[in-house]
C-alpha cells in the first residue's frame, strides 16, 4: 500500500492542487475577477451598437471593438481607420502623381479610398495617417497628395495639370 502511494504521490498532489485552484476560481466568481451576480445588476448596461451585418440586431460596443481588434490583428490590417468611411465608389488614387499600386494599397489600408477623404485631412490627421504608412512614410507631404486630391475631388483637372503635370493613369 505504501509503495502504491509513493508511486502515485506526484499525480495525487497535482490533482489536489488543481482541485483547490478550481474551487478557488469558482468561489471567487470565475473570470469576472470576484464580481458577484448581484453586483452586476447595478452596473449600467453596455452601450449597444447596430450590427451592420444583420437586420435589427445589436451588439455591445465593447464586443464590437474587440472583434475589430482581433480581426484586424489576424488579417494584418488596422481595424481602426483614422479617416471616416467614404461615400460612393473608390477613386483611382493612382491618378495622383507619385502614387503607384503599393502606395494606393497602403492608403486604402488606412481607410482612404476617395480623393475627397484625402483632401479633407487636417494636418494632425496627415501625421496620424503618415505614422501608419510604413515604408511610404513622408510621401503624403513630399508628393503633396492632399493638394493633388483636393484638385481631383473638385474635378479641377486644369489646376491639377498646371500644378502637377498631366494626370496619371495608374502607372
Amino acid at each position: 500500500m505504501i509503495e502504491l502511494l509513493q508511486n502515485n504521490l506526484v499525480p495525487v498532489i497535482v490533482a489536489v492542487l488543481v482541485a483547490i485552484a478550481i474551487a478557488f476560481w469558482v468561489f471567487r466568481g470565475g473570470r469576472s475577477g470576484g464580481a458577484k451576480v448581484e453586483d452586476r445588476r447595478d452596473a449600467p448596461a453596455p452601450r449597444q451598437v447596430r450590427d451592420e451585418g444583420t437586420e435589427g440586431n445589436t451588439v455591445p460596443d465593447e464586443f464590437s471593438a474587440a472583434t475589430r481588434d482581433v480581426a484586424g490583428e489576424f488579417l494584418g490590417v488596422d481595424a481602426h481607420p483614422i479617416v471616416p468611411g467614404a461615400e460612393g465608389p473608390p477613386d483611382n488614387l493612382q491618378t495622383m502623381k507619385g502614387v503607384g499600386p503599393k502606395l494606393a494599397a497602403q492608403l486604402n489600408a488606412c481607410g482612404i479610398t476617395r480623393f475627397e477623404q484625402l483632401a479633407r485631412l487636417s494636418p494632425n490627421e496627415v501625421e496620424m495617417v503618415d505614422a501608419r504608412m510604413g515604408p511610404f512614410r513622408g510621401r503624403i507631404e513630399r508628393d503633396r497628395l492632399v493638394e493633388q486630391a483636393d484638385c481631383l475631388a473638385r474635378g479641377d483637372t486644369d489646376r491639377f495639370e498646371s500644378t502637377f503635370g498631366r494626370l496619371g493613369g495608374g502607372a
